[in-house]
């Protein structure tokens, strides 16, 4: 299996690209700005990507680039995501691409499912949906995975590195108690995705972790883990902010539980099996 990953200097793609080549895959990761995978590559630039898929003619492409704010963000995770599913359809490359759950407005008193309406309230979630409609427009066989926020590796994920810094002082964060995700393990969902990439499955997939927890919840949780004090976190409502954000974006990811054999684990489980972080 040939995998092109984009977005390969990434947390999620960085575990994708050494996932795959422990699988005996040949595997490509593209990178921007930090020259920490194979081929720098700018998902902006179409002809750039085409010329890059042509060259590699991978059997499937992961599609992890985004950017969460700035300036470029329609750029990259609109135009981005149409520039990569147009090669892919050239070249024939199964695609796999990759969402969020920020898609959604957080008002249901349930969990998502795929079919439900998708009403984004933020700029990033609304440019994340774009980006879905143009990856599942591009060919019939375009997956689209819709996850949550990612950690568990072998370094602090972005999420986890901010518990740690307003623990020790050096960032001014709270944390909300009524803002509700499903936390999933970095290597869980690499290898969910990689065990996606030879089969034909088609449209739109929840692939989070296994439990709803609260933003101050999966804090608590990394503190605890780290051995450090969760009372020292500071606590704050998501309804009270100014701009308004999804509270509940649970996703119900029973359908991917159907389709893989990858276990998604729960938080305290991934927590206690790996060292503590620092």
């Amino acid at each position: 299996m040939r995998i092109l990953v984009t977005g390969a200097s990434g947390y999620l793609g960085r575990e994708l690209v050494e996932r795959a080549r422990a699988r005996g895959w040949e595997a490509a990761g593209t990178h921007l700005t930090r020259a920490t995978a194979d081929a720098a590559l700018d998902v902006r630039d179409a002809g750039a990507v085409g010329a890059l898929v042509g060259e590699l003619a991978p059997d499937a492409i992961v599609h992890t680039a985004y950017r969460q704010s700035g300036d470029d963000m329609r750029a990259v995770n609109v135009d981005g995501a149409a520039n990569v599913a147009a090669a892919a359809a050239r070249a024939g490359a199964r695609l796999v691409h990759l969402s969020t759950d920020f898609v959604f407005d957080g008002t249901a008193r349930r969990p998502y499912r795929e079919e439900d309406a998708a009403q984004p309230l933020t700029p990033y979630g609304r440019t994340k949906l774009e980006g879905e409609q143009e990856a599942l427009g591009a060919a019939s066989g375009v997956l689209v995975v819709r996850t949550s926020l990612i950690y568990g590796g072998a370094l602090p994920s972005p999420h986890e590195r901010m518990v740690l810094d307003a623990i020790d002082g050096t960032r001014e964060v709270a944390f909300f108690e009524d803002e509700f995700r499903c936390p999933v393990a970095v290597a869980d969902l690499a290898d969910g995705l990689l065990e996606l990439c030879p089969q034909a499955v088609a449209g739109v997939l929840h692939m989070a972790g296994p439990e709803s927890l609260s933003r101050l919840a999966f804090a608590r949780a990394v503190a605890e883990a780290a051995g450090l004090p969760p009372e020292r976190l500071r606590t704050a409502r998501s309804a009270d902010q100014p701009v308004p954000r999804p509270l509940n974006c649970a996703l119900d990811c029973s359908r991917a539980q159907r389709l893989l054999g990858t276990r998604m684990r729960r938080v305290t489980e991934v927590l206690g099996q790996r060292p503590a972080l620092t």
